[in-house]
């Protein structure tokens, strides 16, 4: 998990960004969480000393009061975390270019008065990070992006056992390696979206294929992997028999 350090010395903007900043992790399911959140650059070097890890640091270029700026701090976070995640949020749009100066290869740099647009920035930023550690991990996988309550969650589709209808109009029940969910949904549209690695075995379901494990074709039901059963219907005998 990446911890998420806010640097920022005026109290109220220090607090609208944790709050948005957490709020935007827990909607899009990101595997991050705030470690600190503070006014002092000293805070932030102990806390990242102690951490020695990867890390994001939305840091104010203008520190009032503290013994160095945004971009001393900066330097110091480099000499600790190298590979680590450098944004700036600060009035001075002006002092964007500093930044190539200090030689800190920040990710970007954010101008804090319009609310909207460092919103904006955030989303991006975040959206940013995440897609560069999964090509950095490899993990060039397909994500099937669902909306529960108000949170989007991120399953990858190799670990979607089956969908099913949940019984009420309009509802899908999502069984996963790892998740059970239930969302509003069609599962024609489904079937069109995720293509072959899924079959509609049955009006009532829509399996990952390469999570079957075998076939019972005197009671036409089918054994997922995971131990779960979904009925297939009579027609779908032929396609299933191909697939395995």
């Amino acid at each position: 998990m990446l911890p998420v350090y806010i640097c920022e010395d005026e109290e109220k903007i220090r607090a609208a960004l944790k709050e948005y900043l957490e709020k935007q992790i827990m909607m899009e399911g990101y595997d991050m969480e705030i470690a600190l959140c503070s006014g002092h650059p000293e805070e932030i070097i102990k806390a990242v000393k102690e951490s020695l890890g990867r890390g994001i640091y939305f840091l104010d270029i203008e520190l009032k009061g503290e013994p160095m700026d945004g971009f001393g701090l900066g330097q110091e976070i480099r000499k600790l975390d190298s590979r680590g995640f450098l944004i700036y949020v600060t009035a001075f749009k002006d002092l964007a270019f500093e930044t190539f100066r200090y030689h800190l290869e920040a990710l970007d740099y954010i101008v804090k008065g319009n609310p909207g647009k460092l919103k904006e920035g955030i989303r991006h930023c975040l959206e940013i990070i995440t897609e560069r550690m999964r090509k950095e991990k490899g993990e060039e996988r397909e994500f099937f992006s669902v909306k529960v309550m108000d949170v989007v969650r991120h399953i990858p589709v190799d670990e979607i056992v089956f969908f099913e209808t949940a019984g009420r109009t309009h509802r899908i029940e999502l069984h996963g390696l790892n998740d059970r969910l239930d969302f509003i949904g069609s599962m024609q549209e489904l079937e069109e979206k995720l293509g072959g690695r899924f079959l509609r075995v049955h009006r009532a379901y829509l399996v990952n294929v390469e999570q079957i494990g075998e076939l019972n074709l005197k009671d036409r039901e089918i054994r997922m992997k995971n131990g779960e059963k979904c009925m297939f219907s009579r027609g779908m005998k032929g396609r299933l028999l191909e697939k395995m």
